[in-house]
């Protein structure tokens, strides 16, 4: 369930990437902004996306140098209201960053991944592994890596 909402089982349930998110709160300017306006519109219309914590915590950090501290803790604890998406684990600043093994990290960082997308990768197979389908502007990164498939925004509203 996303957002205490039963899913029809026939939607697609999307694992949506940090720059989805970017774009949205700092580039309104970005030549893709009204295409991933769309789908995130699209997203919450649906409430079948998904983020993992490492993402809210990545945008945090992305957003922390234009943010101010009450911007930022508010940005924290009303992302999944915002968005209407499910951030897993749950995000709870007393919660312990999701234990992950250094080989599977490792194994991921191998195949020329970032050590942000290799944790968020590790996070999404262990909490959420009903997910076949991921969302990024960063398809290339994504394709041997993501056990599904990958998509871009404008690819998704087609």
């Amino acid at each position: 369930m996303a957002g205490g909402k039963r899913l029809d089982p026939r939607q697609k349930l999307v694992l949506i990437d940090t720059n989805v998110f970017v774009i949205d709160l700092r580039y309104k300017r970005d030549v893709y902004y009204k295409l991933n306006r769309a789908f995130l519109d699209c997203i919450a219309k649906k409430q079948t996306g998904f983020t993992t914590i490492v993402n809210l915590l990545e945008l945090c950090g992305i957003l922390s140098f234009n943010l101010n501290e009450k911007q930022l803790t508010e940005l924290w604890f009303y992302f999944q209201d915002r968005y209407r998406v499910s951030v897993l684990p749950v995000p709870s600043l007393e919660t312990s960053f999701p234990a992950m093994g250094i080989n599977e990290i490792f194994d991921l960082i191998k195949n020329r991944i970032s050590l942000g997308d290799a944790l968020m990768m590790s996070v999404a197979k262990k909490h959420l592994p009903f997910i076949s389908t991921m969302v990024t502007w960063d398809k290339p990164h994504f394709e041997n890596i993501f056990p599904g498939t990958v998509i871009t925004p404008e690819g998704f509203l087609q």
